[in-house]
C-alpha cells in the first residue's frame, strides 16, 4: 500500500515543481514576445539636432557641402550620408568628413539643378546603436522628387529581433554566472558541491558565451544592411572588430575564458576541499578518541582551515576582477560611455550591473537550492541570512547608482513622464519596489527559519534508506542478468551427428526460455527500483516540508524570481531605448520643422498717433510653409470699413537663427488691400512678423507679432 501511494505523492511533488518551472518559462517567453513586438525597428540614441542646409529650407543657390550635427559622436563610413537630386541621382562625393565636435559633412558636386534634394543618413551612435533618418532641402524653389522619405529599417527585421534576444540572453547569463558564484562563495560554500547549483552557474557561463558570439556575428548586419545573409560575412566581421562595440565583445570573450578557469577551480578543487572538511568533521564527531590525537592533528586541522581561507580569498579576488571586467564590457560601449560625465558614469554603471547580478543571480541560486538541492545537503538558515544581508547591500548600491543614472539619462521631470525611456524607467522602479516588498516577506520567513536538527537527522537516515534500497535493487538486477553463452558452444560442428544437432537445438531452446525468464525478472527489478526511488523522493519531500518557514520561504523566493524575469526584460529594453534627455533635445531641435495644417492669419491693431490713425492690419500667409507663399494685408478702420492708407510694408525675422529682417513690399490691389506673391520663407521656426503702416506723410507705426511658420 505504501509503495502504491508514494509514487503518486512523488509524482504530485515533481509535478508541482515542474509546473512552477514551466510557469516561469512561459512568463519569460511572454515577456520576450511582448518586448520584441512592442520594440521600435530602430532605437536611435544619437539624435540629429541640426543640419546645413536646414531641414525643409529653401536656399538661393546650391551649397558646396551638406553638414549634419548630432547630439553625440557617431561613427561614419563613406556611404553613411547620401544626397540625392529630384530624380534620385546621387550628387555627393561619397566621403563623409568629421568637421569637429559632433558635426559631419559631405561634399557635393558642382552645377546642381534647382529643386528639392533628399539627404539620407545611417550612422552608429557612440553607445553602439544604429541611427538612420532623412530630410529634404530645396535649391531655388521646392519641386517634385522621386525619392521616398521613408527611414531605412536599420536595427529592425529578423536580424534586429535576433540581436535583441542575444542581448537579453547575455544579461541573463551574466546575472546567473556572477550572482550564482557570489552566492556560493559569500553565503553557502557547501553549495560548491551541489550539482543543481553547479549547473546553474555553468548554464550562465554558456549562455553569456553563446550570446556574445552571436552578437559578434550579428553586429555587422545589425548596424548595416539588416540582411540575414550578411550575418556570416567575414568582411563585415572584420569591420566590426575595429569598432568600439566589437572590441567590447572580444574583451568579454577573453574574460569568459578566465571565467571558465574560475568555475573549474570553484567546482573542482574548492568543492573537493569543502567535502573533505565535511568528511573530517563527521569522522571526528563519530570517534570518541578524536581528542586524543595530539598536537599534530590539531596543527593539520589549522593548516587545512588556513588553506581553505586562502583559496576562498583567492577565488573571491579573481572572481571580482572577472565580474568587474565583464560589467565594464557593457559600460564601455553603451549608454554610460557617452553623454555628460562619462568618466564617472562608467564606473557607476559597473557597480550597478554588479549589484543587479549579485542580487538577482543570488536569488536564482537560492531558488535552486531550496527546490532542487538534495535533502542531505539542504541549505541552512545561516546561509539564507547571509544572502539576505548581501541582497540588502546590493539593493542599496542599486538604488544609489540608479538615481544617478536616472538623472543623467532623463534630466527633467517632463522627460520622465513624456518619453518612452522615462516611462520604462518608471516601470522598472515599480518592479524593483515590488521585489523589495517580496524580499521583505522572505526576510520574515528567514527570521522564523529553524535549523530543524531532527529533520536533518531524518534526512540523513532517509537518504541512506533510499540509497540502500536503490543499491539492493541494482544488486538484485545484476544477479538476474542472463549468463552469456560462449560463441563456440552455440555453433554446431559441420561434422556432428544428427543427435548432436538435435541436442544443440534443444539446448538453444532452453537458453531462449531462460533468457525470457531473465528479461521478465529484469523488468520487475527495474520497476521495483523505480518504486523505491519514488518512495525515497516522497520521503525527501516530507522532510523538506517539515519546517513551515522553509516552505513559505520557497514560495516567496519563487515569486521574487518571477518578478525578476520581467524586470530583466524591461531593463534590456531600457538599454536599447533612446534616453529621455536625448529625445527631448531632438524634439526641441526639430520642433521648428513641424508643418502647419493651414494658412496663417494675424490681426495687429495699430495707432500711428495722428488724426484718424487707429485701425487693424490683418496679415494672411498661405500656405504658411517653407518656400514660396502668397501674402495678403487688409487694413480696416475701428468700425470695420476698409482704410485707404498710403503705404504698408512687412518684414519677417527669425531671431533664433539670426535671419532677417526679410522685407516684403506688397502691391496695392484695392482700397485697404495689399498683396505679394512668392514670399520666400527659408526655414521653419517662430518668425516675428513686423507690419509698418503709414497713415499720412509723417504718421506711421510698426506693430509686431510672432507666429510659427513651416
Amino acid at each position: 500500500m505504501t509503495q502504491a501511494i508514494a509514487p503518486r505523492a512523488a509524482a504530485t511533488t515533481t509535478g508541482g515543481v515542474a509546473f512552477r518551472v514551466r510557469a516561469l518559462l512561459l512568463l519569460l517567453l511572454a515577456v520576450i514576445g511582448a518586448v520584441l513586438a512592442g520594440a521600435a525597428p530602430a532605437s536611435a540614441h544619437a539624435a540629429l539636432t541640426g543640419s546645413d542646409p536646414q531641414q525643409g529650407a529653401v536656399v538661393g543657390r546650391a551649397p558646396t557641402q551638406v553638414s549634419l550635427t548630432f547630439s553625440e559622436k557617431v561613427a561614419m563610413s563613406d556611404d553613411s550620408v547620401r544626397v540625392l537630386d529630384p530624380k534620385g541621382k546621387r550628387v555627393d562625393t561619397g566621403k563623409a568628413t568629421d568637421l569637429g565636435g559632433t558635426t559631419y559633412g559631405v561634399k557635393l558636386h558642382s552645377g546642381l539643378p534647382d529643386g528639392t534634394f533628399t539627404v539620407t543618413y545611417q550612422v552608429v551612435s557612440a553607445d553602439s546603436h544604429p541611427v538612420s533618418g532623412a530630410f529634404t532641402f530645396s535649391v531655388g524653389a521646392p519641386s517634385q522628387t522621386s525619392v521616398a522619405l521613408s527611414d531605412p529599417a536599420v536595427g529592425g527585421g529578423v536580424v534586429g529581433a535576433l540581436y535583441g534576444v542575444g542581448r537579453y540572453v547575455s544579461y541573463a547569463g551574466f546575472i546567473l554566472l556572477v550572482g550564482g558564484a557570489a552566492f556560493v562563495l559569500a553565503c553557502w560554500q557547501r553549495g560548491a558541491g551541489v550539482r543543481p547549483v553547479q549547473r546553474l552557474v555553468v548554464s550562465g557561463w554558456l549562455a553569456l558565451t553563446g550570446a556574445t558570439l552571436a552578437l559578434l556575428l550579428l553586429r555587422g548586419s545589425y548596424v548595416g544592411s539588416g540582411k540575414v545573409g550578411d550575418i556570416f560575412d567575414l568582411t563585415l566581421l572584420g569591420q566590426v572588430l575595429q569598432t568600439k562595440a566589437g572590441a567590447a565583445l572580444v574583451s568579454r570573450l577573453l574574460l569568459l575564458a578566465a571565467g571558465a578557469l574560475f568555475i573549474a577551480v570553484l567546482f573542482g578543487a574548492y568543492a573537493r576541499r569543502d567535502e573533505a572538511d565535511a568528511t573530517d568533521a563527521t569522522d571526528v564527531s563519530g570517534r570518541g578518541d578524536a581528542s586524543d590525537k595530539g598536537d599534530g592533528s590539531d596543527k593539520g586541522g589549522v593548516d587545512a582551515d588556513a588553506e581553505k581561507r586562502d583559496l576562498t580569498f583567492g577565488l573571491a579576488i579573481g572572481g571580482a576582477v572577472v565580474a568587474a571586467g565583464l560589467a565594464a564590457s557593457w559600460a564601455m560601449a553603451e549608454h554610460a560611455s557617452t553623454g555628460i560625465q562619462a568618466g564617472l558614469a562608467m564606473p557607476v554603471d559597473v557597480l550597478h550591473l554588479l549589484a543587479v547580478a549579485v542580487w538577482l543571480g543570488g536569488l536564482s541560486a537560492l531558488l535552486v537550492a531550496l527546490f532542487r538541492a538534495p535533502v542531505e545537503t539542504q541549505i541552512d538558515a545561516a546561509a539564507v541570512r547571509r544572502f539576505s544581508r548581501l541582497a540588502f547591500g546590493s539593493v542599496t548600491v542599486l538604488a544609489a547608482t540608479g538615481i544617478y543614472q536616472s538623472w543623467r539619462q532623463v534630466g527633467s521631470w517632463s522627460a520622465l513622464t513624456g518619453t518612452w525611456y522615462g516611462q520604462l524607467l518608471l516601470i522598472k522602479i515599480g518592479l524593483v519596489a515590488v521585489l523589495v516588498g517580496i524580499a521583505w516577506i522572505s526576510r520574515r520567513w528567514t527570521a522564523q527559519l529553524s535549523e530543524a536538527p531532527q529533520a536533518k537527522a531524518l534526512a540523513t537516515a532517509g537518504a541512506g534508506t533510499g540509497t540502500t534500497a536503490r543499491a539492493t535493487a541494482l544488486a538484485e538486477l545484476r544477479t538476474k542478468q542472463p549468463t552469456k553463452v560462449p560463441a563456440n558452444s552455440r555453433k554446431s560442428s559441420s561434422g556432428g551427428s544428427d543427435s548432436e544437432n538435435a541436442d544443440s537445438r534443444d539446448s538453444n531452446s532452453g537458453h531462449s526460455n531462460s533468457t525470457d525468464s531473465h528479461s521478465a525478472d529484469s523488468r520487475r527489478a527495474a520497476q521495483l527500483a523505480r518504486q523505491q526511488t519514488a518512495v525515497a523522493t516522497a520521503r525527501q519531500k516530507r522532510l523538506r516540508d517539515a519546517d513551515p518557514a522553509r516552505a513559505g520561504l520557497r514560495r516567496s523566493v519563487l515569486a521574487e524570481a518571477g518578478v525578476a524575469v520581467v524586470l530583466l526584460a524591461v531593463t534590456t529594453v531600457l538599454t536599447s531605448t533612446e534616453p529621455g534627455r536625448t529625445e527631448e533635445a531632438a524634439k526641441q531641435a526639430t520642433s521648428s520643422s513641424s508643418q502647419r495644417s493651414g494658412p496663417l492669419s494675424l490681426k495687429l491693431p495699430f495707432d500711428t498717433g495722428g488724426q484718424d490713425g487707429k485701425g487693424t492690419a490683418e496679415v494672411t500667409l498661405a500656405p504658411a510653409r517653407v518656400g514660396g507663399n502668397e501674402m495678403h494685408v487688409y487694413v480696416e478702420r475701428p468700425n470695420g470699413k476698409a482704410f485707404d492708407i498710403p503705404e504698408v510694408k512687412v518684414a519677417f525675422t527669425l531671431k533664433a537663427k539670426k535671419i532677417g529682417p526679410l522685407p516684403v513690399t506688397p502691391d496695392r490691389i484695392a482700397t485697404g488691400h495689399w498683396s505679394a506673391i512668392g514670399v520666400q520663407i527659408p526655414m521653419a521656426g517662430d518668425w516675428e512678423i513686423a507690419v509698418t503702416v503709414r497713415t499720412s506723410d509723417i504718421d506711421q507705426a510698426t506693430v509686431t507679432k510672432n507666429a510659427k511658420i513651416g
